[in-house]
């Protein structure tokens, strides 16, 4: 089975704790948990208090300190990305590596466009894109195989998640690696 992916969308963090946390009891891994939310603490004031510089990068590192909390504080890789004209958002996980290494183009293209770069049609990247600025929180789970496909699907499902779609894994190209030219 190629590597897929299972995407849904949530109306509040309290909901996505939930999902974080059945996941995290079924034997999903910290590194196969994605979340993206939008940062409602406000980036700048959050780079004021903790001496970085996200409000003027696309990408800034963030100790999950008053930003999130519970489960979703358990995630891999846990950051702030400030996405001109979009504005401030939280990632947790491959998501995080995946949309910094492609900040330039989140800035150019919003997050649907990151999204699209990881294998999301664009249908649902755009309608992702739109639910998130409107505060929905986006989680995604990396799949080994069919069981845990039923397993993440039939957790999503009881936890009332939205927009449940899977998608095919792709190599997201990160700023350490070099562009091939021909």
């Amino acid at each position: 089975m190629a590597k897929k992916s299972l995407f849904c969308m949530v109306g509040s963090e309290a909901q996505a704790s939930e999902i974080v946390n059945q996941l995290k009891d079924s034997g999903f891994s910290n590194n196969d948990i994605s979340a993206l939310l939008p940062d409602k603490t406000g980036t700048k004031d959050f780079a004021h208090e903790h001496h970085t510089k996200a409000p003027e990068g696309a990408t800034a590192g963030a100790s999950t300190g008053g930003i999130i909390g519970g489960a979703l504080g358990w995630l891999a890789g846990i950051g702030v990305l400030a996405i001109p004209g979009l504005g401030p958002f939280i990632a947790a996980g491959p998501i995080m590596a995946a949309l910094s290494g492609a900040a330039v183009g989140a800035a150019v293209l919003g997050i649907a466009g990151a999204l699209v770069g990881m294998g999301i049609p664009e249908y649902e990247a755009k309608r992702y894109e739109g639910k998130i600025k409107d505060g929905n929180i986006l989680i995604s789970v990396h799949l080994e195989n069919g069981d845990w496909e039923e397993r993440a699907r039939h957790i999503l499902q009881g936890c009332g998640a939205g927009d449940v779609a899977i998608t095919s894994e792709v190599q997201v190209k990160t700023s350490e690696q070099k562009p091939i030219t021909t």
